[in-house]
């Protein structure tokens, strides 16, 4: 259980960090001079790598994060996990919410302001706090 444990960290905070990293670039894309097409077509492109990876990482995470619910029974009917799983949950629309902005960003709708990005990409961290702090403190 240990091995699936240890995997199913650094799977997560292996997506989280494409979590943290892809709304900065959306800040960027949002300040982009509608003139600096080269620009945003840079920008375009790593967002678009970065969502690609963070996908696949997603699923090893969510996968081995199954495997120890379902196959060892950690925290089988405790109130902590159904916690956890609810930010696992909104964590999964986070993302899904980050590949709409990306296509949004693709078909040249007129991004919200840097500003909204800024604040956006604060989600992530607090459903991570959240997610460990309900792993490992289990406040109930």
């Amino acid at each position: 259980m240990l091995w699936v444990k240890s995997f199913h960290i650094v799977f997560v905070a292996s997506w989280f960090a494409g979590l943290f990293y892809l709304p900065r670039i959306f800040v960027n894309l949002a300040l982009v001079p509608a003139e600096s097409a080269a620009e945003r077509q840079r920008l375009l492109v790593m967002a678009r790598k970065l969502l690609r990876f963070t996908t696949l990482l997603s699923v090893p995470a969510l996968a081995l994060g199954l495997w120890l619910w379902l196959g060892y029974d950690v925290g089988k009917g405790a109130g902590w996990l159904h916690a956890k799983l609810f930010v696992v949950l909104l964590a999964v629309g986070y993302h899904h919410a980050c590949a709409r902005l990306l296509r949004g960003f693709e078909a040249g709708r007129p991004p919200r302001s840097h500003v909204w990005y800024r604040w956006f990409n604060e989600a992530p961290v607090l459903l991570l706090v959240a997610a460990v702090v309900l792993a490992v403190v289990k406040p109930f």
